[in-house]
């Protein structure tokens, strides 16, 4: 009983570190900015410029919009376009090629905090959109079949915000939004993290390490990464980052094996992402399976190519 206790108290101390001291400031003034380029109409005006150029890959407007609040604001924020291109009457192979991309590039909850402790960030951006696109345009062109009765030319210019507001205001409006997301993520990173202490306490990650030692090596990684790797396919990018800075202060992990995993990792293609995902409409569930698949590959390019670079 006195390690269960144990587990949940040292897994609650870290918990509330990482989401009151990393990620509150960082969404809060991430997410504020994200709100007020909104409101002035610049990121409409990015989305619809880019619009032609990305489409080539499958993406339409909202799908840029996705890649935008997705790589600078949090992986839960592309779900609202998600679901407004569900319900639009956007095409089901314009739907999977956004899904794609979007499980396949980095959220910002992980990777701005992570920044601070040696991840490359211009390395991963690039990386983020080269596999992002890869994954979309796979998956627009060979994974998902046109329905005939889909309204494929249902792709319209992104509407800006026909009302203007104080910048004060929004600049609020956005900084709540961002602290309801730390504070949302605390009680699913406490339980990840319970878990993660569960399984090391009870030889689980010991024995999964002896399994993986090989593959590890070949990578080089040292065994301590599967610990953070578990994780992430389990409980998600935020309790991957709250095991991988606590092996990071431990000296267990370096920021080079950081940066070398990183292309395998951040990104929310993982249980608790997909389901997220998929529940963002019907439509967008029904072909969660292919993009899924469009996804994967795109990770694993990314995961080479940041093998390559470091």
């Amino acid at each position: 009983m006195d390690a269960i206790v144990s587990v949940i108290l040292e897994s609650g101390r870290t918990a509330i570190d990482l989401a009151l001291y990393i990620l509150l400031p960082i969404l809060v003034v991430m997410l504020a900015l994200m709100k007020l380029l909104e409101s002035w109409g610049l990121m409409a005006w990015i989305a619809n410029r880019l619009a032609p150029v990305l489409g080539i890959f499958g993406l339409p407007g909202l799908g840029i919009f996705a890649m935008v609040k997705l790589l600078l604001v949090s992986f839960s924020a592309p779900v609202a376009t998600l679901a407004l291109m569900d319900r639009n009457g956007t095409s089901l192979r314009h739907i999977a090629a956004t899904l794609a991309m979007v499980m396949t590039m980095s959220q910002a909850n992980v990777v701005f905090p992570m920044v601070a402790v040696g991840l490359n960030l211009p390395v991963i951006m690039a990386t983020s959109i080269i596999g992002g696109l890869f994954s979309a345009a796979l998956t627009y062109y060979l994974l998902v079949r046109e329905d005939g009765q889909e309204a494929a030319t249902a792709v319209g210019p992104v509407q800006a915000p026909g009302e203007r507001r104080a910048t004060m205001q929004v600049l609020a409006e956005g900084g709540q939004e961002g602290m309801k997301i730390a504070l949302a993520s605390l009680p699913m990173l406490l339980l990840a993290l319970c878990f993660v202490g569960a399984l090391e306490a009870t030889g689980a990650i010991g024995l999964i390490s002896t399994l993986l030692a090989p593959l590890l090596g070949m990578l080089g990684l040292p065994d301590a990464a599967v610990l953070p790797i578990v994780t992430k396919f389990i409980a998600g990018g935020t309790a991957f980052m709250g095991v991988t800075l606590d092996l990071m202060n431990q000296g267990q992990i370096s920021a080079a094996d950081l940066n070398r995993m990183a292309g395998f990792v951040t990104n929310p293609l993982d249980l608790a992402g997909v389901a997220i995902f998929a529940a963002a409409g019907k439509r967008v569930g029904a072909i969660a399976r292919a993009a899924v698949l469009g996804a994967i590959a795109g990770m694993l390019l990314r995961g080479v190519l940041h093998l390559l670079i470091f």
